[in-house]
């Protein structure tokens, strides 16, 4: 898609364009807008980060006809954090128009959401269990809707919601147009979707069809009972903005209290955070109240964060695709970014696994002063340990460098709900007693 097309365009979506700054399209919205406008059945799969959600959200926005007061787009996401991003970008591509979309998501009030049909938005966006609720109570009628996505398919596709996507999908008339977008596609998945879809265009966009790789991939070896303070110092470099992955609810839990009682300030997502904790610490996040957002892999599905220096997996994932999603999370879109994960001996072999699998080329750092440094920065007789003490040598690039955005990067999001945050200090922590916070350790849930 080049500059030549997007003029061909709504003057709005124009307008917006040239307002965002965007450079050029990327690999994945050049092969798929055109297909989309042609009305045809699609099966992407495209890397985290590069642009999927303007590739369908695009097309969608231009097609809509105002003279048809219903529904005419659905998009489905695996996650309420997922969902509200969506919203988001539909909000700021259609501002300027007459266009409206809505929001249906589990845990909301159903009686408001059936208040937001009766307003007839032309694009609607949310999680299976709700959205499939709203249409076995006849409130969405699917005889009207002509586009169906499927965003995060590979997520959707699972035992857990893959009934409720072919409910969904079947209930729709066979003329309606189905989009499903991907970051990793199985095989599995792969021929399930086939099944839905009619004569659908597959478009695979890999790592060779990208700029190079701008993130680098470090990790350091310590005792699990010693990542907490490797992750407190990491936090204490400036200009750090972290999101750190922990395996369950549980963990997520020790570690928030472990890092307010060195006095740090700690956001948090997890499945069970109820909509206004998730929107204050997204908020919260991205107004630099604190350094790190601690989340399970189930919140933050989908998460995109402007200018996130650092991914930190705190506790390694048991599936490299997870390692790809989480990693995908910084560095987006060409901008620079750090990948660092604590392991300890046992996760180290896993780690090495993943890094060959992906063909990654993974740096070793061990902790020294509090640093993480290079093998060969140490000097000779010295040790680092779990708490950093000691002198430490010059490491060969800094672990606390923020990453620098780029113009032209694709589904930055914005957000406007209220603050929240819990804390250990007003700023990063210092010459502050810490406040006691409410999350209460729990069972492994994600």
């Amino acid at each position: 898609m080049s500059t030549t097309f997007i003029n061909t365009l709504q003057p709005f979506i124009q307008n917006i364009w040239e307002n965002s700054e965007f450079v050029a399209a990327t690999p994945v919205q050049e092969q798929a807008i055109p297909v989309i406008l042609e009305g045809k059945d699609l099966l992407v799969e495209s890397p985290t980060g590069t642009g999927k959600t303007l590739a369908y959200l695009l097309p969608i926005i231009e097609r809509i006809d105002l003279s048809k007061q219903h529904p005419q787009a659905l998009i489905v996401a695996p996650s309420k954090e997922l969902a509200m991003q969506i919203l988001e970008q539909i909000q700021k591509w259609t501002e300027g128009s007459e266009i409206t979309g809505a929001s249906f998501i589990g845990g909301a009030n159903v009686k408001r959401q059936i208040e937001k049909l009766k307003k007839r938005p032309h694009i609607l966006v949310g999680t299976p269990g709700r959205l499939q609720e709203l249409i076995q109570m006849k409130k969405i009628k699917m005889h009207e809707v002509q586009t169906i996505v499927m965003d995060e398919a590979d997520q959707l596709f699972v035992p857990e919601h893959k009934k409720t996507i072919e409910n969904i999908i079947k209930s729709s008339m066979q003329e309606r147009q189905l989009l499903l977008f991907s970051a990793t596609l199985k095989e599995e998945t792969e021929k399930q979707a086939v099944d839905l879809l009619k004569e659908p265009l597959v478009i695979k966009v890999t790592k060779a069809d990208l700029p190079p790789a701008r993130v680098e991939h470090l990790y350091t070896v310590v005792d699990q009972r010693d990542k907490a303070n490797v992750l407190a110092n990491l936090l204490r470099e400036p200009g750090i903005k972290a999101l750190a992955f922990v395996r369950d609810i549980g963990n997520l839990a020790v570690l928030t209290e472990k890092l307010i009682y060195k006095q740090l300030n700690v956001g948090f997502l997890h499945s069970e955070s109820s909509k206004q904790e998730r929107e204050n610490a997204m908020k919260n996040f991205r107004k630099d109240e604190y350094p790190v957002l601690l989340a399970t892999d189930v919140a933050a599905r989908g998460l995109d964060i402007k200018e996130l220096s650092h991914v930190i997996h705190y506790d390694l994932p048991e599936e490299v695709e997870s390692y790809v999603h989480r990693s995908g999370r910084t560095g987006r879109q060409g901008a620079e970014g750090t990948v660092i994960s604590i392991v300890s001996e046992r996760e180290e072999r896993r780690l090495k696994q993943f890094a060959r699998e992906l063909g990654l080329i993974l740096e070793k750092r061990v902790v020294f002063g509090g640093k993480l440094v290079g093998e060969d920065q140490l000097k000779p007789g010295k040790s680092g340990s779990g708490g950093g003490r000691g002198k430490a040598g010059s490491a060969k690039k800094s672990v606390g460098k923020k990453a620098n955005g780029t113009k032209g990067s694709f589904g930055q999001q914005k957000t406007s709900a209220k603050a929240g945050v819990v804390s250990g200090s007003s700023k990063g922590g210092q010459n502050a007693k810490p406040k006691k916070q409410g999350l209460k350790k729990q069972g492994k849930k994600k």
